[in-house]
């Protein structure tokens, strides 16, 4: 059975979507399940905020062959196939397979196979091309039995993130107070519904198929990309903007997410109210340098990085948000049972560390 994927996606950049996942892979590792974190933005943000520079120079120059996303999926682009994945054991129940700054040259490669998916033959080779990013997922997952694998992508909505879509179990839809996160909600929402019913149409193709009878042993994402909430970010107050003009924008997410995002019909609800709308994310301030420079979730701060006085309120507060959008994300994505309190499980601090390679 697959491990279930889940991805953080908006293609509005700037609304914290890196730092969340980075946050809640974290919390489900304290929470006691396994984790496989994969950056698959090219930018690789999420890998620099899990290692230092050079350990990331060292892992893209002189690493094994299949010790990044890229170097994985590399091969296909040639003659060669998908390697198996080289996690970084980050700390216990956390592993994460690296990003890579050349993943953007696989952009082309997918964007070239993906109508050839649909031909009347010669079928392997671009499905296992536009379902490589998930192949290694599970490879992943498979290694380390996995509980779940998280996923980072960039801003966009071009071919690789279709194929990383394409990969996904569940989605998460981070949002800021404003108007062009509400546009990026607007266009995401009808692409997902696009993307779905274009990889039905190539799994039922594939299924018709005389090669998949040549390859029964070759299985295939579902591509369900199922949206189980979006999260929004608390906006600081500036003089020159007053708290209405973010509201302006905030209130009208609930209906947009049902309408482009749901298909179901539009309600009278605020967000405050919205059972889709999973948690409204603090910006923590002074924390987030904090914790960046210690290399370190928030809630893992101690007085020793500078989190005394009212920081120390705040990294128990960050404690408490996390255990509850955790507890929120793992119930809806059924990585934790119903009726079950996973925070009983809670690994103390002490038993994480985050590993210095």
């Amino acid at each position: 059975m697959a491990t279930s994927v889940l991805t953080f996606f908006n293609n509005k950049g700037g609304v914290g979507k890196t730092s969340l996942l980075y946050h809640l892979s974290w919390m489900f590792a304290a929470l006691g399940k396994r984790v496989v974190v994969v950056d698959i933005d090219p930018q690789a943000n999420l890998t620099a905020a899990f290692l230092e520079e050079d350990r990331i120079e060292k892992i893209w120059n002189e690493g094994d062959l299949n010790d990044t996303i890229f170097k994985c999926v590399a091969p296909l682009s040639e003659v060669g196939d998908i390697l198996d994945p080289c996690l970084q054991n980050i700390a216990p129940n956390l592993y994460l397979l690296p990003g890579d700054v050349r993943l953007s040259r696989y952009e082309d490669v997918l964007s070239e196979v993906w109508p050839n998916s649909m031909g009347d033959n010669n079928l392997y080779r671009p499905m296992r091309i536009q379902s490589s990013f998930w192949q290694v997922m599970q490879r992943a997952a498979i290694a380390i039995d996995a509980d779940i694998v998280l996923v980072d992508v960039g801003p966009h909505l071009g071919a690789i993130n279709r194929s990383v879509l394409l990969a996904t179990d569940y989605v998460v839809i981070p949002l800021g107070a404003d108007l062009f996160s509400l546009q990026g909600l607007k266009n995401l929402g009808p692409t997902l519904h696009i993307w779905r019913s274009a990889w039905e149409k190539r799994l039922e193709n594939w299924r018709m198929s005389t090669e998949s009878q040549r390859h029964p042993t070759f299985f295939l994402p579902r591509g369900n990309m199922q949206p189980i909430g979006y999260l929004c970010q608390q906006h600081s107050v500036r003089l020159d903007r007053p708290v209405r003009a973010y509201d302006k924008w905030v209130n009208r997410i609930p209906n947009v997410y049902r309408e482009l995002v749901l298909s179901l019909p539009q309600e009278s609800v605020s967000q405050s109210e919205d059972p889709y709308c999973m948690a409204t994310i603090k910006h923590y301030r002074s924390l987030i340098a904090m914790a960046q420079e210690a290399r370190k979730p928030i809630f893992h701060l101690t007085s020793a990085d500078g989190a005394i006085g009212s920081h120390a309120n705040s990294v128990q507060d960050a404690r408490k948000d996390f255990e509850i959008l955790a507890k929120k994300i793992g119930h809806k994505t059924s990585l934790f049972q119903e009726g079950i309190d996973p925070l009983q499980n809670t690994i103390p601090d002490e038993g994480i560390r985050s590993s210095r390679m």
